[in-house]
């Protein structure tokens, strides 16, 4: 890809954003632009900082500039899920819009971080499907409840939420369905996949202390992480010779929904687009 063949921007331009405080920290718009550049497309996606108390306003705002629609990422999901027109059946299961659609004034929201983590399962690990057995999610979290969501919808037999605060765990597990338990110690025998959806193995947090050993040859282990991109937990994993899928994957295909949506092409995620939004991110051991 040359400059020669990156598109001016018109005044017919089609605009998106990222709406976070902090948002300097995202990815979004280094992704978005790869695509915008890939496919010619005479549009923008722009960082957005906006402070909680100023976020209703700054969206509306948004819509009366003539944005197609925004992503949202920390701390306005919530706040987004508030102020929609209308939401879809996955986001009201959520109680959180990650992706906004401006359509005739009116603000649609969706939530694509389950789709994402999906995707990005059926990417890395090649084969894998939600029936294949019981899932244990560490965490209960906005992303635990996205990929608890996520695993139930798509047919999930069994999910086991493990977490600290049981308390918390509870609350998510209540908002679900009679295939969800909750423990303080992850069930790993028989687990065809676990998932990491907490900060634990971040560049800067301490390890995910927990012994892989009772996993059968067959579980996929997946990490919401993606600084590093090899978690101790995912070189575990393979060291072990079991398939570990990387947080960079929820990342790419989360996105692909909103900017389908406002740019008019589904875009693809592949080895090309992994290097260039990775190349900043350390790759772990």
């Amino acid at each position: 890809m040359t400059t020669d063949s990156i598109p001016g921007i018109t005044g017919k331009a089609r605009l998106a954003g990222v709406l976070g405080w902090p948002v300097s920290h995202s990815r979004s718009p280094q992704l978005h632009g790869f695509w915008l550049r890939r496919h010619g497309i005479d549009g923008a996606y722009l960082p957005l900082p906006v402070a909680p108390a100023d976020f209703a306003e700054a969206v509306r705002a948004l819509v009366k500039l003539g944005f197609r629609g925004c992503n949202v990422t920390i701390p306005h999901k919530e706040a987004a899920f508030a102020l929609c027109d209308e939401v879809d059946g996955v986001a009201r299961r959520m109680g959180a819009a990650n992706t906004l659609m401006f359509r005739e004034g009116r603000i649609h929201g969706t939530n694509t971080d389950g789709f994402g983590f999906l995707e990005s399962l059926y990417e890395q690990a090649p084969g894998w499907q939600a029936g294949d057995g019981p899932a244990v999610l560490l965490g209960a979290g906005g992303a635990a409840r996205a990929i608890a969501v996520a695993l139930l919808d798509a047919g999930c037999p069994q999910l086991t939420i493990v977490n600290r605060n049981l308390a918390r765990a509870e609350e998510l597990a209540a908002g679900l369905d009679e295939r969800v338990r909750v423990a303080a110690a992850p069930p790993l025998e028989g687990a065809a996949l676990l998932v990491n959806s907490t900060s634990l193995g971040m560049e800067g947090q301490p390890p995910l202390d927990i012994d892989l050993a009772p996993l059968p040859a067959y579980a996929v282990v997946a990490d919401a992480v993606y600084v590093p991109l090899e978690t101790p937990l995912l070189a575990a994993a393979r060291a072990r010779g079991l398939r570990g899928v990387d947080g960079l994957g929820m990342l790419l295909h989360q996105a692909r929904p909103g900017f389908s949506e406002w740019f008019g092409v589904m875009p693809v995620v592949d080895a090309e687009l992994r290097r260039f939004v990775s190349a900043d991110i350390p790759k772990g051991r």
